[in-house]
Formats: structure tokens, sequence, C-alpha cells
């Protein structure tokens, strides 16, 4: 640093447990006024952080994104771990001195408080005995998690104690058994060894389970119910004040208000189920569904599960909405995305009966079919594309026809569902003819079954090829335009995209 420029400041400036509007004044004019924005990011590149405090960073910010080598997963790092972390840190102080040497200012976001279990205090570590350093307090997670529970921590001498779960279950148990109150912080993985701790203190009836608190993917029930595949490390357990329990447990509860959610599972992928439906999922008193929709549901014994045929749609959504009018929480399961040719409809259509007009609906997206197999094929829906269903169940077969050759001729790419089953087998080879109408035979068709799933095969065709013998229900199509390209690269593979350009006539 030369002689004639003035170190900026550091400050650690804690954003509160997740809900921006939990935010202190002085942290969002810090925000706004820093010349550098640091955040600790896992490998993906998203930050928490960064995202709490959006909408007070400003143009011209310098952004420092500290991203992690390593999180969870193993380590060739010499040092193991450990010594991968420390790295780490050393390396992110000395970009962050870096720039309090030029004369800027540096604001570390983090969530809830920054001396609270924070990355923070690493830097701060480092870096405060050299650098004028405030801190500015934050919202910790344990006192939304109280909040959003209804429930106090502590009153009059009791005593309230922070555990990391990190630490044996037989350690927590003791400290557990010794304290009034207590919140564990660090679930996740270790979520097993808590409860295993609550229960052997005796302690797991009293037991509160709260994820990612005041967010928009709130999470909160008894510990007991939860499902340890569905926590993340975002969460944590809470033992609220006991006396206030007592009080709040002998009050009448008022009459608890049941719902349907329909929940999109994804094309089968585990990784492609959304935190927004795992956690409809775990909160639901009842699983209703097609039966290999509702196997695909890890099973959770507080819940009764509902499986039925594929083609009763209309008296599953009866008996869902009838479940939640009596105060059930109902998950109604569907495969891909529950608005595509799939229950949201079904639901909603039978929703507009008087009876159930007072029964909330919500619905819950998630990835199509349509998407997966594109995906795996490279880019074949990167222009205007339209999605239709073979199936004649529910409309006529001149009606898919008439579409079929109205989206051809409109050269759109088509993803075609439901293209043929046991008792379906001219419906493909009529439509191909239709397309061959209206596209030429060496048009590229991708051919994707039980994409996400344990036999997932996509192969790449072209119009005039395609064998309809070799399609079945468990496919979806994707047929291209005139501009749809097939291109193999370099170590052979083959990949399918539409430009996002047309030509001009």
């Amino acid at each position: 640093m030369t002689n004639d420029v003035v170190a900026g400041r550091l400050y650690g400036v804690g954003l509160g447990p997740g809900d921006p509007e939990l935010i202190t004044v002085k942290a969002a004019r810090l925000i706004g006024s820093a010349d550098v924005v640091a955040y600790h990011a896992a490998r993906h590149g998203r930050s928490n952080a960064r995202a709490i405090a959006a909408g007070h960073l400003r143009d011209g910010q310098i952004e420092e994104a500290l991203i992690y080598p390593v999180t969870t997963e193993t380590t060739d790092h010499p040092g193991g771990y450990q010594g991968a972390i420390d790295e780490f840190y050393e390396q992110a102080a000395a970009r962050l001195a870096a720039h309090l040497d030029a004369g800027r200012d540096v604001v570390v976001l983090a969530e809830g408080d920054p001396f609270f279990y924070g990355s923070y205090m690493h830097m701060h570590k480092r870096l405060a005995h050299r650098y004028e350093t405030t801190v500015v307090p934050g919202v910790t997670s344990v006192s939304a998690a109280s909040a959003v529970l209804g429930r106090p921590l502590m009153e009059r001498d009791e005593v309230l104690t922070v555990l990391p779960g990190t630490l044996p279950p037989d350690e927590l148990a003791r400290r557990l058994t010794g304290t009034d109150s207590a919140a564990v912080m660090k679930l996740g993985r270790t979520f097993t060894g808590v409860r295993s701790a609550l229960e052997k203190a005796g302690r797991l009836g009293d037991a509160f389970y709260v994820e990612r608190a005041t967010m928009a993917e709130e999470r909160v029930g008894r510990l007991s119910e939860i499902d340890p595949a569905t926590v993340p490390y975002f969460s944590l357990a809470l033992l609220p004040s006991p006396a206030a329990t007592a009080f709040i447990e002998n009050t009448p509860e008022p009459e608890r208000a049941g719902g349907v959610t329909v929940v999109g599972l994804g094309p089968g992928a585990a990784g492609w189920l959304t935190p927004e439906a795992r956690a409809a999922l775990a909160e639901a008193d009842d699983l209703v569904g097609y039966k290999t929709y509702v196997d695909r549901v890890p099973v959770d014994p507080r819940q009764v599960r509902h499986a039925s045929d594929n083609r009763v749609e209309a008296e599953r959504a009866a008996f869902a909405l009838d479940l939640a009018r009596r105060g059930r929480r109902v998950a109604v399961v569907s495969s891909g995305d529950p608005g595509v040719f799939a229950m949201a409809a079904a639901v909603l259509e039978v929703a507009e009966d008087p009876q159930w007009k007072d029964v909330p609906v919500r619905i819950v997206p998630g990835l199509t079919a349509a998407q997966a197999v594109a995906s795996r094929a490279g880019a074949p829906l990167g222009h205007d594309f339209c999605v239709m269903s073979l199936s004649d169940r529910l409309k006529p077969w001149s009606v898919i026809e008439t579409r079929l050759a109205g989206a051809a001729a409109a050269d759109l790419v088509i993803a075609i569902y439901n293209p043929a089953s046991q008792t379906r087998k001219e419906q493909l080879v009529r439509a191909r003819e239709v397309l061959l109408e209206h596209r030429a035979a060496a048009t590229p068709v991708i051919v994707g079954r039980d994409v996400g799933g344990p036999e997932e095969s996509v192969r790449v065709t072209t119009l005039g090829e395609l064998d309809p013998a070799t399609v079945d229900m468990r496919c979806l199509l994707i047929v291209g335009s005139s501009q749809t390209r097939s291109v193999t690269r370099g170590n052979g593979q083959t990949i399918v995209y539409t430009p996002r350009h047309y030509p001009v006539a």
C-alpha cells in the first residue's frame, strides 16, 4: 500500500435469515454505498447472501464471489478437507486485502449474523487486525425460527443452549438433557444423529423443525415427522421455552385448513425434483396419484398414500379435494409438469364444482419431459415449438390430425407426448404420414425413452427413417423444423439444435 492511499474499511454485514425485509437499515445503507461487495458461494456460483441483498446492489460496484473449492464432497488437497478450506480462506482474504489496500470499502455479506456460525468470521480473523472494521449484526436463524413457530425461546430463568449438529449424538444428548431450551444448527446430513440425540435425551416430542425460516421455501413441523432425505443444510431443530410451550399447547388450536397441492415430480431423475416440490411433498398429510408416480416419492411413515390407476383422473381429483375439505394437506403427484397433459387441469376442472369452491388449490411446476429429452439431445427447442399429445382417449383423432398438419405447415418444432401405447399403434403411423406431407424425410427426429429413469435411452433418427414400431408410451418424440440441424461433433456425439434466427423469406 502506498503512503498516499488511505486503506478502505472492512464491513461484515448481517443480512438476517432470508427475508430481504429483515435487512437492517444500516446494512442496506452500507451495501448500497460499498465499493466492493463480497459473498461466499458454492461451486455452482449461486449465493443465498447475494440473492437476499440483491435489491440494494447498484451498478458500478465490484462483486467478489468467494467460491468454496469444496463443501461436502471429497478433495485431493494434500491437507485434506481442512487444508483446502484454510487455503481458500487465505486466498479469499488476500483478494479482499487487495481492494482494501487500494482504498476501496469492502462489504462482506453474511446470512443471519456475521458472528453466528457465519463464514464472515474467517475473513474477520485474517483482516480485522490490519484494517478498520465494522461488524453489523443481523437477525439470527434461531430468532427467525422462534418467530415463525410463534413459540418463545426462553422466559424468566430458563437457559437457551445453541449447539452444532456436527457434535457426536451422545454429546448432543448430554447437553440437551441439561438445558431448558435449545437450538441445534447445521442439520442436513447430521439430521439422523440429531434426531437420535433428541430421542435419547427424551426431548424428541418437544422438538420442532424449521427450514429456510422467513424465505419463500420455508417449512416447519414436528421434528419427529420430518423425512431425513428432505432436510437441507439451511435448517435447524428447536426446543422452545418449556413454560411457554406448556401454555401454548394447553390452548385450543383453531381448526386447521386443508388444501390440495398438485406437484410436478419432473421426468424421473431425483436431481430434477425442485426444492419447492420437495417441500410440498414433505409437508403433505396425504399423497394421491397414479401408482407409478406415488412410488417415486420416498415413504414417510406419517403420510397416507393413495395410489390408483392411470385412467381415473377425475375420481382422483375429487378424492383429493374431499380430503382437503376435511382439513388434510394433500399432494397430488404428476410426472413432469402437472400442467402439461397431467393432473393440474383435472384437479382445477373438478374443483369448479361448488362443493369444492373453498378448497385451496396450488400448482407446483416441474421439469417437463420435453425439456428433459431436448437437453439430452442438444437444443432442438431453440426456436418456436409446440407440444402435442397423440392420445385420442380425450379428444378425437380428427382434431389431432388437423393440429398436426397445422403445426407442420407452420414449420414449428413439435414435441409429441403419448405417441403410442399397447392399444394405440396406428396413430403414430398416420402422424408420420401427415408430417411427411410438409417436412423433408431428412428432418431430424429425437426419440427419448424413460429420460431421467433407469432405462433412459435417447436416439436421433430422421422422419423418413422413424420406425413407429420402436416407439411406446414411455417415449417422447421431438420432430424438428426445416431449420433444425443434426451435427456430429469431434467426439462422435450427434447433437440436434434449432437456430434462434429464422431466414427471411
